[in-house]
């Protein structure tokens, strides 16, 4: 533990989507008094291509006190590859230079892997959220379950992931079952109207209104794009009528010949828009706005279902993960694609009941970072074989 009364308490943040689930928590270590958040950008929030959106987080009044280039301008495996370490080299920097003593990680993607491994033989103690989540169609999946490795403390979301925390050889007293941080987000930010949700994606909202994410499926061989042509030519038999809303994948393995097709498709379409970045507020405020949340993002599986939206999982990329009744599954083909989506649009989900939490995950992090008296103690942790 530093010597000094604020334990600095340092968080990481890669993509758009990730500093949007941390704001609720980034706020509230701001305002402690018992801590002094240390926030370091990388990756997409660095990258022209992603939106510079290193600028949000300034704009939301948080200092950015490290940026960590390694974003290559390559998707290819060996671009990734070579990302990861790059990344790993200025985590390294950063961490020697803010001195921080306990990190805070979320998720699964390859930036905060770089940076659990710079921590890792930094002996600086990692904080995991989201953990024992599954995600069987992407290599996110071991990237998640390496990191719980890593890890000190563990933030999960639901309790069959405590469970495969568990079942990694993690101490049952590490393990806390605090919900998914995005719902605390939703209750945080002041959405807005339909009206002014149109006038900002300078987009009508039409009768019926589809927001779609889809992104690159990294342990497919084609990484996915064909699902993606199918869910177009399902979007196409839907027809003029539906409004479609699209958000561009994250910085993935060939996530640009998705983007390339993604741009043609709206191009010719007048019914459809498409966005680098919406920001979380109205990232939310259109999700509140539409009639279902389609794609293969966990966004429908974590947040849609707080609106009592219906969401359309197509294929493989999230496979395992818990979902509530408004999560329609599909495979990948054109018209598995489109029967969902009809069969989404009918659903009644006016009680649908979110799995992943209540919307209290903030206060319960919170609970945890000031009720552990040492965290240079949680360095050296031991592996619990459990009987079968």
């Amino acid at each position: 533990m530093s010597n000094v009364s604020k334990r600095k308490i340092c968080v990481v943040t890669g993509t758009r989507a990730e500093y949007g689930l941390l704001l609720p928590l980034l706020q509230a270590l701001k305002v402690d008094t018992a801590f002094e958040l240390q926030l370091i950008a990388t990756a997409a929030h660095l990258s022209p291509e992603f939106g510079l959106t290193y600028r949000i987080i300034e704009e939301d009044g948080f200092a950015v006190d490290a940026k960590v280039e390694m974003l290559l301008s390559s998707d290819t495996p060996v671009g990734i590859a070579k990302s990861i370490g790059l990344g790993t080299i200025g985590f390294a920097d950063a961490f020697d230079r803010l001195r921080p003593d306990l990190l805070v990680l979320l998720g699964d993607r390859f930036e905060m892997l770089a940076a659990a491994q710079a921590a890792l033989v930094a002996r600086l103690p990692i904080a995991h959220i989201g953990g024992g989540d599954t995600t069987e169609g992407a290599f996110d999946e071991a990237i998640r379950h390496s990191i719980t490795k890593m890890s000190h403390l563990h933030f999960v979301t639901n309790q069959e992931s405590a469970d495969r925390v568990l079942q990694l050889g993690e101490e049952t007293a590490r393990v806390f079952v605090v919900g998914n941080i995005g719902i605390d987000l939703i209750k945080w930010i002041k959405l807005l109207p339909r009206d002014e949700v149109e006038q900002r994606i300078g987009f009508k909202l039409h009768q019926k209104n589809i927001l779609l994410t889809f992104h690159p499926v990294t342990l497919q061989d084609d990484y996915g794009l064909k699902d993606f042509e199918s869910l177009l030519a399902a979007l196409d038999r839907l027809g003029d009528n539906y409004g479609l809303i699209f958000t561009r994948p994250n910085a993935d393995t060939y996530g640009r010949a998705i983007v390339k097709r993604l741009d043609r498709f709206v191009a010719t379409h007048e019914n459809a828009s498409v966005h680098t970045s919406l920001g979380s507020q109205m990232y939310l405020s259109t999700m509140a706005s539409v009639d279902a949340v389609v794609g293969n993002s966990s966004s429908g599986l974590y947040e849609a279902p707080t609106f009592q939206k219906p969401t359309v999982d197509i294929g493989e990329r999230q496979s395992g993960r818990l979902r509530a009744n408004s999560v329609v599954h599909c495979k990948a083909r054109a018209d598995d694609i489109y029967d969902a989506i009809i069969e989404a649009l009918s659903l009644d989900c006016s009680e649908t009941v979110n799995p992943y939490g209540d919307g209290h995950s903030v206060p319960r992090i919170l609970a945890v970072l000031k009720n552990t008296p040492d965290y240079n103690a949680l360095v050296k942790k031991h592996f619990v074989l459990r009987a079968k």
